[in-house]
């Protein structure tokens, strides 16, 4: 039967519809631009992402962020002291975390096959995922945009030369409320906000 419809062209309405869906003029083609994918796939999978030409658009955003959210600059927790000066504030907490606040920090790559942001040592320390607050804002340049994870992989090597950082992981899934399946078992889900500043 399977054959007759090979040779006669006949498809079943299953396939026409998966058809349709792989053509969509919503997806993204395999051969769009990476920043094209990578926001399509992170918007679907939760993420809100803010796009800015300049440092005052990525400070503005950055304000309007905490205002929607009301929170004070002394509930956002900072590892990395040269970003709190890059967001001109000496207020943020660098010290330890309280309960709601919310994590400012960069990241190592964007991932646009998966829409997942890439994090290592250099970021988040020694601290696991769900170690740190569940709301981050990361800070990010369009020059940090990759394909794939093993090409962000291969930037940290060649930018770390001999000593490449630990706790390498990624963030995909950015709905608190979302129900959890098999696929996402373990992973740590973030209320995440992208402050991304065109670089290129």
């Amino acid at each position: 039967m399977n054959l007759l419809r090979k040779l006669f062209g006949k498809k079943t309405k299953s396939e026409i519809s998966i058809n349709q869906c792989e053509e969509s003029s919503y997806f993204p083609k395999d051969d769009a631009p990476i920043d094209e994918k990578f926001t399509y796939i992170f918007n679907k999978n939760g993420g809100k992402f803010l796009y800015c030409l300049s440092m005052d658009e990525v400070l503005e955003a950055f304000h309007n962020i905490l205002e929607e959210n009301k929170i004070a600059e002394e509930d956002v927790y900072c590892i990395n002291e040269q970003l709190g000066s890059k967001f001109n504030s000496n207020k943020f907490n660098f010290k330890k975390q309280k309960e709601n606040s919310f994590f400012l920090t960069t990241c190592e790559s964007l991932i646009a096959k998966n829409g997942s942001i890439l994090f290592s040592s250099n970021q988040v320390k020694e601290k696991k995922l769900n170690e740190l607050p569940s709301n981050f804002i990361v800070f990010a340049t369009t020059s940090q945009l990759t394909d794939t994870i093993s090409e962000g992989m291969r930037k940290i090597k060649n930018q770390s030369k001999n000593l490449i950082p630990s706790n390498i992981t990624t963030i995909q899934d950015f709905e608190i409320n979302k129900e959890k399946d098999f696929m996402s078992y373990g992973s740590s889900t973030k209320n995440l906000y992208l402050l991304l500043l065109e670089d290129l």
